[in-house]
């Protein structure tokens, strides 16, 4: 499935299914010898939610919540249910969260309240909320950071397309102001109401959209007094909605598609 474009591999573990699950995924996302994905979902059952997500990087290294991802979970697991509930109530890493049917294939996500406090995030400084942190021998590189359940750091920059994420991306995840690693997001600001938006993900690398990541820099952006409360985020696959009062909770309204269903072979 994917959403926006960024791509998953998604397991229906309800019946027990058991498997060395970091090193499956770093298998079956491997786009060359692999199925290609930004990361494995296993669907598990709750005992506090309709559903328990759980989800490893192409690294094989386990994440707490992905925007994109619940979005994808949230309609395979839908489009079981009888009667075709509206909304899912879903258990994961990042607490209990909730995604509701927009309808036309478009999902919205609460994805909890930001995290702004440096100790919560992580990020290795005394601050709430952490803007405009400037990375020690990254010359250039500022950051506001947020968790969303996982930790970003957000950069504006006046053209996302003249950074080279792909140098900077890992030297700002391994960055030592970040124990849990972090994942690196630059932001172009195109109007109050429209960001641009490039990502590099903890496990992942570079990617064609992250949810939570797009949470972020719209928390990030609102609290430089950049945005509105609404913003759209335009990202390399395609565009997410997000609200933000500036208090409450984060939602996130966005595609979820199917793209193939398949058998891995068990050896």
């Amino acid at each position: 499935m994917q959403g926006a474009g960024n791509d998953f591999v998604l397991i229906d573990g309800r019946a027990g299914a058991e498997a060395d699950w970091p090193a499956l995924a770093r298998r079956l996302c491997d786009r060359h010898f692999g199925v290609g994905a930004d990361g494995l979902l296993l669907l598990r059952e709750s005992s506090t939610a309709d559903a328990r997500m759980l989800m490893w990087n192409p690294d094989g290294s386990e994440s707490e919540m992905c925007g994109n991802g619940i979005r994808c979970f949230a309609r395979f697991v839908l489009d079981q249910m009888p009667r075709a509930p509206q909304s899912l109530r879903v258990e994961t890493g990042a607490g209990l969260l909730t995604v509701q049917d927009r309808g036309g294939g478009r999902y919205q996500t609460s994805l909890g309240r930001p995290v702004l406090n440096a100790r919560d995030i992580p990020v290795a400084v005394d601050a709430e909320p952490v803007l405009d942190l400037a990375l020690p021998g990254l010359d250039g590189v500022t950051v506001t950071c947020v968790s969303m359940g996982n930790p970003h750091a957000v950069q504006f920059v006046p053209d996302v397309q003249a950074v080279d994420l792909a140098a900077i991306g890992p030297r700002v995840e391994h960055h030592p102001l970040f124990p849990h690693r972090v994942n690196f997001h630059v932001c172009q600001v195109i109007s109050r109401e429209e960001l641009v938006m490039r990502s590099w993900e903890r496990g992942a690398g570079l990617t064609l959209a992250c949810g939570t990541g797009a949470a972020a820099t719209a928390v990030a952006a609102h609290l430089h007094g950049l945005t509105e409360e609404v913003v759209r985020i335009r990202v390399p696959g395609g565009e997410l909605e997000l609200a933000w009062d500036g208090a409450g909770e984060v939602l996130m309204t966005g595609p979820a598609e199917y793209v193939f269903r398949g058998d891995w072979p068990a050896s």
